[in-house]
């Protein structure tokens, strides 16, 4: 198959629903860990068209989504501070908890750009000769392409460029959700992305627990393939992990990638929205690059997990609620009006379901 065309063929995907139908005998519940499967999901109407029997939920996998309250309100410390702010569009209307945002902060003339890249972050610093810093804010996918402005920056003597230290890993993380009795899932569809950059060991766990781990791609073809095999897994009492997204992920993962990280960053505990602080779930700054994390040269810390009242992002994203359960969602809470992040985040929980529905 083509990359991309072949995957959304509508006879294959109509001949999986019927297997999936077919084998599909008890009740089943599934959660997805990567943002991007969320919004693949709901793009393509995959719940709308598997059996009621089978649930699929979201759960922490956007990285926008589980940065906590007090990591976004450092952000504006920063910009108080006189920082040139360098960030990915998705971060531009993310509230502080004054209900503050970049975007309104730029408009009053703060200077706050959107890069495509981390490395943008080390040109801007050098053309405003200013102390630039980086939202450096994701999982092993993209922490690879943040630990390189240190690493760059590092290598070309340039001094005036930091990174906000918010990179998360999945290990931890998965590790509570195993844990949680209250989840009641039987399997996860795995990140794609996430592994390409770890490789296939980081699911382990999940097998050892008893639940199906699918690694699997973004395209329909991908998603309801993963669902079938959950369901032959859970049928089955046989529960292994399957690397089903074969055509990028290998079973090492990018080799790389993890020399880069391991080479500026070392673990270190972190908050999590909605779940709270997990040890060695964030990556910090080894000593020799402590000079590129923003906190330490702006002499700013964090104080800890703070919800906007109100908001239930931190139930949605552990699989607790509906996004639709929240009783902000669609009125006090929308995409032009965001209260909590996950109606933000281009792959958030709350903006899949405002957008496209349950």
């Amino acid at each position: 198959m083509k990359l991309i065309e072949g995957f959304r063929d509508k006879d294959i995907c109509a001949a999986l629903i019927k297997q999936i139908e077919k084998e599909a005998t008890g009740r089943y519940r599934f959660m997805e860990v990567c943002g991007s499967h969320t919004m693949a999901i709901a793009r393509f109407g995959i719940k709308s068209i598997l059996p009621e029997n089978i649930e699929l939920v979201s759960g922490p996998g956007c990285p926008v989504c589980v940065t906590p309250q007090c990591e976004i309100d450092g952000i504006f410390k920063l910009v108080e501070q006189g920082a040139v702010i360098t960030t990915f569009g998705d971060m531009m209307k993310v509230p502080g908890s004054q209900g503050q945002n970049l975007q309104e902060l730029k408009s009053a003339g703060a200077d706050i750009r959107i890069v495509f890249s981390p490395l943008d972050a080390i040109k801007v610093a050098k053309e405003t000769g200013k102390e630039t810093v980086f939202i450096g804010i994701g999982f092993e996918t993209t922490a690879p392409a943040v630990a390189a402005v240190a690493l760059s920056a590092k290598q070309q003597g340039v001094k005036n460029v930091s990174v906000t230290p918010y990179n998360k890993t999945m290990p931890e993380v998965l590790g509570i959700l195993l844990d949680d009795e209250n989840l009641n899932i039987q399997g996860f569809v795995c990140p794609g992305h996430v592994t390409v950059v770890t490789g296939t060991s980081l699911y382990t766990p999940m097998a050892e627990h008893g639940m199906a781990a699918v690694i699997t791609g973004f395209e329909p073809v991908d998603v309801l393939t993963s669902v079938l095999e959950m369901v032959r897994q859970v049928n089955s009492g046989k529960f292994e992990v399957k690397n089903m997204y074969g055509r990028v992920v290998s079973e090492k993962g990018n080799e790389k990638a993890q020399n880069i990280l391991n080479t500026v960053y070392e673990k270190a505990g972190c908050w999590w929205r909605g779940i709270g602080w997990i040890d060695n779930s964030g990556l910090a700054f080894r000593p020799e690059y402590k000079e590129y994390d923003a906190f330490h040269k702006f002499g700013i810390s964090l104080e800890g997990e703070k919800e906007t009242p109100g908001c239930r992002c931190g139930e949605v994203l552990k699989g607790y609620i509906k996004a639709s359960d929240c009783p902000l969602f669609g009125s006090a809470c929308t995409p032009e009006s965001p209260v909590g992040p996950c109606m933000v985040s281009s792959e958030g929980a709350c903006a899949a379901v405002y957008k496209y529905g349950e």
